[in-house]
This record gives structure tokens, C-alpha cells and sequence, in this order.
């Protein structure tokens, strides 16, 4: 067993991440209450979750669509990279692979900035 492993046959209680007997109270004492208890918490901590979300800075869509550039900028250059490298090594034509796909991604990459800078954030 390694050190994360937890198996105690004779008691759940062993292992500091068990589920505790009394959790299993409380959720029964949950169930008690009915459905219209579950409906007011839940429409409570969905009010709670708008006024959190109404503080934060930035999530209109102009940051959504600065989120989607940045990872059009990383991310397909650096997947044409393990890609093209990948094939040079399994093919062994090195550097043409990793260079013709960085080129294309990166060629794929302005073409989905150009697409996104079309959206209109509202």
C-alpha cells in the first residue's frame, strides 16, 4: 500500500478523509426538511453567487474574447511545435515537420484572432 492508501476493513474511521457518521446525520436531517427547504437554499446561494459574481472585475465579454486570443496565441503555436517535433522524430525528416507546422499554426492562430476580433462585445 502506498502512503495515500487507506484501507481499514474493521472502521472508516481510520483515515482522515473518511465520511463520518455524523455527515451521514446531517444529510438525512437534510432530507427531513423536504424539497421546498432544498429549493430556498438553493435559490439563496444562487442570489448569493450573482452578487459575488456582479464584484468581480472583468467578466464581460470583451475579457472572454482577450481570454480566447491569449490562448490562440500560445496554444496553437505550442501544439504545432509538439506536433511537427513528434513527426520529425517518428519520420526523422528533422527540422522540416516542426517547421512547416509552426508556420501553419501560427498562420491558423491569426486567422481565429481575426475571427474573434469580429465579434462584437456586448
Amino acid at each position: 500500500m502506498g502512503a495515500l492508501a487507506c484501507y481499514c476493513p474493521s472502521s472508516p474511521a481510520c483515515c482522515a478523509a473518511a465520511f463520518s457518521y455524523q455527515d451521514a446525520r446531517a444529510l438525512a436531517d437534510d432530507r427531513q426538511n423536504g424539497p421546498d427547504d432544498l429549493a430556498d437554499r438553493i435559490a439563496r446561494a444562487k442570489a448569493v453567487q450573482d452578487r459575488e459574481d456582479e464584484k468581480l472585475p472583468g467578466t464581460g465579454k470583451g475579457y472572454k474574447q482577450g481570454s480566447r486570443v491569449l490562448a490562440e496565441l500560445i496554444g496553437a503555436p505550442i501544439g504545432g511545435v509538439v506536433i511537427g517535433w513528434g513527426l520529425d522524430r517518428w519520420f526523422g525528416t528533422s527540422p522540416w515537420g516542426l517547421l512547416i507546422l509552426l508556420v501553419l499554426s501560427v498562420v491558423v492562430a491569426f486567422r481565429n484572432i481575426f475571427k474573434i476580433a469580429k465579434e462584437r462585445p456586448e
